[in-house]
């Protein structure tokens, strides 16, 4: 069953520096059960507040509960409660899939037999189980990959932290790593975090995205909600000597961009009817062969929040 409480993660005032450099400025965080992902550019801090949340990092400032643990105290019952894919490959040369898996199961606890049955059982839901004899270091990244994910499932934790999960695979296997991503969400057994610079696959997989800057906390949405429609900007397709219609938009105070595929994004005045935009096209004798209002995107949320922090 899921692990169930008010928050699984819940965060005060954390900081945390590099020497001189401020990694994590004075974050303030509550988490639920659920997929959650967190963004930020390149060193925004995403890395740093992951090792925190397992107790590899101790914070400079600030306190922490995860999954009720105390961050800085009770590290050790921490970790055997949580399965980390780090971006980084972490594999022993000269151990094959199995002995590998195996042997992070027993390091989070797992009696040997125990952990040696659990590491064929996930390498064959993550689909290495005809290569899960050979030896790890020849793997290709796709297959490492997989292999990581496996062993932060091995030991069946109540919260898995994947960084950059996705990272190095091709199309399909991005595709299909996204997929057990989701699989394992919908069957409620554990809690994700996903640490990721692609947009994409964190509209796809979360329920609720962070997005983290310079090492400030600058945004929380709610991935679903981004969905709603926003009545005041529309996509058009546009057929037709198009000038003087965009001179004709630019008078009623209307902000219009075009995309490389020819569709034109118009945002008119909250105070403006849509009804202007068609009276338009019709005196100047353009048609309008596409017509929709257009959608918030998880891109849109990054981009004005990483530009608001920015100042811009």
């Amino acid at each position: 069953m899921m692990y169930l409480m008010e928050n699984i993660i819940q965060l005060q005032d954390i900081s945390f520096s590099y020497g001189r450099g401020k990694a994590l400025d004075n974050i303030t965080l509550g988490i639920a059960n659920g997929v959650v992902g967190l963004m930020g550019p390149n060193g925004a801090g995403k890395t740093t507040l992951l090792k925190i949340l397992m107790g590899f990092l101790n914070p400079s400032v600030g306190t922490g509960r995860v999954l009720g643990f105390d961050i800085t105290r009770e590290r050790k019952a921490l970790r055997a409660r949580i399965g980390y894919m780090p971006e980084s490959d972490c594999l022993i040369p000269g151990l094959d899939a199995v002995s590998l898996t195996a042997y992070l199961g027993e390091l989070s606890g797992m009696p040997r037999q125990e952990a040696i049955k659990r590491a064929h059982e996930v390498l064959y839901y993550v689909g290495l189980e005809e290569a899960r004899y050979r030896m790890a270091d020849t793997y290709s990244t796709g297959m490492k990959q997989r292999l990581k994910l496996a062993q932060a499932l091995v030991h069946d934790p109540q919260l898995l932290l994947l960084d950059e999960p996705t990272s190095g695979m091709d199309p399909k296997g991005r595709k299909e790593m996204l997929e057990l991503i989701k699989d394992i969400a919908q069957k409620e057994s554990m809690n994700i975090i996903i640490s990721s610079h692609l947009l994409p696959d964190v509209e796809y997989t979360c329920r609720q995205v962070v997005i983290l800057n310079q090492g400030s906390l600058v945004a929380i949405h709610n991935v679903d909600g981004l969905s709603v429609e926003r009545f005041h900007l529309y996509n058009l397709k546009l057929k037709g000597e198009i000038t003087p219609f965009l001179d004709g938009l630019k008078a009623l105070e209307c902000a219009v961009e075009v995309n490389d595929r020819g569709m034109y994004r118009i945002s008119i005045p909250a105070a403006e009817s849509p009804r202007r935009i068609f009276e338009l096209a019709l005196k100047t004798r353009v048609q309008i062969r596409h017509f929709e209002p257009c959608r918030t995107t998880l891109e849109d949320t990054f981009v004005t929040a990483i530009g608001a922090d920015n100042g811009h």
